[in-house]
């Protein structure tokens, strides 16, 4: 009996342990949920508040333009004039060479084909902070080890 007492005494240790060490919980939080991600998104439109391309402040070339999510992965941006169309989805990823070095996220990705401007923002974006109003994305580059940041803010 005072051995069994004594592993369940270390199995609590163990667990106590484990729930108290400092991993990535917080990019784990953000990344948790891709389902979550994607019900934000898709709820009303979005503008980009800041986009900084290998550290160009690039944000000006989207100032007038409105994002909307739309539920079949099609991203819409417009001005009222232009409309630009592309596409959208949040994917797990399970590979351990990601930019934040955890092996279980999402990534948020988005594919424009056209205008120039506009394929600058296509890539497989690391979620870093995301509410029901913003989210914050990270891209490092693979060809030239750059960091490229977007924000996106409900309107």
């Amino acid at each position: 009996m005072k051995r069994l007492n004594l592993l369940l005494a270390a199995l609590m240790l163990s667990v106590a342990a484990v729930s108290c060490s400092d991993d990535d919980s917080a990019s784990a939080s953000v990344n948790a949920d891709p389902t979550a991600v994607i019900n934000t998104m898709k709820s009303g439109t979005w503008r980009i508040t800041s986009f900084t391309d290998d550290g160009n402040n690039e944000t000006n070339h989207f100032t007038s333009f409105n994002f909307t999510f739309d539920e079949n992965n099609v991203l819409t941006a417009t001005d009222g004039t232009n409309t630009i169309n592309g596409l959208w989805t949040v994917t797990n990823d399970d590979s351990s060479d990601d930019d934040n070095g955890s092996s279980n996220d999402i990534d948020f990705n988005i594919v424009f084909s056209s205008p120039d401007m506009f394929t600058d923002l296509t890539d497989d974006w690391e979620i870093q902070e995301r509410s029901g109003v913003r989210i914050k994305l990270r891209d490092v580059s693979g060809g030239n080890g750059g960091t490229d940041y977007l924000v996106f803010e409900k309107n």
